[in-house]
């Protein structure tokens, strides 16, 4: 027979049941009626006793009546007890158990967070790491520029501007031209979708690459940065946007949307139905007013990278773009500013 003091292993260490003692309010109480009972009905029958004829009726019937009446209430009071105690019983495991389950869910999603946040440190170190290179190659290119077009011989006076020029037609840029307007090729929109959606791991050499093919564009470097402000700021009120599983519009939605249709056109575009990151990304908005700049501030910068995008865009590249992390967090945010409403 197992005692009350048994223990058994779980996530949190031992869990011991609680010690019940042997005797508790709810078998004093039934001990008590039952002597009250047997005792009332005990002198109530030994009062009737010298009236009864000692026949053959005392015999028969009139004895299994007395049992049954002394007795039967008796048993229904123990198992009234019995059930009232075991309902307490479990009553209390119940309480237990709930208790353990909060505590497992509230250490799991602190030990969650403490690794989301980790890994928002990695890649924001790294997307610095490669902002403070893009400034430094910057500034070299402007320098070189700079340098080599005051050491660049004066043209002989008398001569056309065109000979100056050489084979290839190409004009000499004029001194002070920005580094990003000494641009290579084109970002395609493919390293562009990948850029917004920011590398999956350290390791994501493919990522890594199409971000810094985005950075180099001007406009593209300016949605890139707002974007990963905001994501880091979400990321203090543990709002990820991989946990976000948004309701996918149609690329005709973001078409629209773009053409600048609002209102119940469009609502299909707010498709983030976490209600605890709308709540806490609603508070933030109303009470950080950093968090309200930087989340209107991307906001704007989306919306207007939107209205080029989807000019030369296809549908599935409307869909890709939808997927990343920065569209989720214009939906998230977009929602909470009424956007689509």
């Amino acid at each position: 027979m197992s005692d009350n003091n048994d223990s058994r292993p779980t996530p949190l260490g031992i869990y011991d049941r609680p010690i019940q003692s042997r005797v508790t309010g709810i078998e004093i109480a039934a001990v008590v009626l039952s002597v009250v009972w047997l005792a009332g009905a005990g002198l109530y029958f030994l009062g009737r006793g010298g009236a009864d004829d000692g026949t053959e009726q005392a015999l028969s019937g009139g004895f299994l009546l007395k049992m049954l009446v002394l007795f039967l209430p008796v048993a229904m009071i123990w198992v009234a007890a019995t059930a009232a105690r075991a309902s307490r019983v479990m009553r209390e495991e119940s309480r237990r158990l709930q208790a353990a389950i909060d505590a497992i869910r509230h250490a799991y999603v602190a030990q969650n967070q403490s690794k989301g946040a980790q890994n928002d440190k990695t890649v924001a170190a790294k997307l610095e790491e490669i902002a403070e290179a893009q400034k430094k190659t910057e500034t070299a290119l402007a320098v070189f520029t700079t340098t080599r077009e005051r050491n660049a011989p004066l043209r002989e006076t008398g001569q056309p501007p065109h000979e100056t020029r050489g084979h290839d037609e190409q004009a000499a840029l004029p001194l002070g031209t920005p580094a990003d307007e000494i641009a290579g090729p084109p970002l395609s929109r493919e390293d562009f979708i990948r850029a917004l959606n920011f590398p999956e791991t350290t390791e994501d050499e493919a990522g890594f690459a199409a971000l810094r093919k985005a950075l180099r564009d001007r406009e593209a470097a300016h949605l890139i940065r707002a974007s990963q402000d905001i994501l880091t700021l979400l990321s203090q009120d543990g709002i990820y946007m991989d946990d976000l599983r948004p309701d996918m519009a149609r690329a005709e939605i973001w078409r629209r949307f773009a053409a600048g249709e609002r209102g119940r056109a469009v609502a299909g575009l707010g498709g983030i139905r976490d209600r605890s990151s709308l709540a806490l990304a609603a508070g933030r908005m109303k009470q950080d007013p950093i968090f309200r700049d930087a989340a209107h501030h991307f906001l704007r910068r989306f919306d207007k990278m939107l209205a080029e995008f989807v000019k030369t865009a296809s549908d599935s590249d409307i869909s890709n773009l939808a997927s990343t992390r920065t569209a989720r967090a214009f939906m998230l945010l977009g929602r909470v500013a009424g956007m689509f409403d």
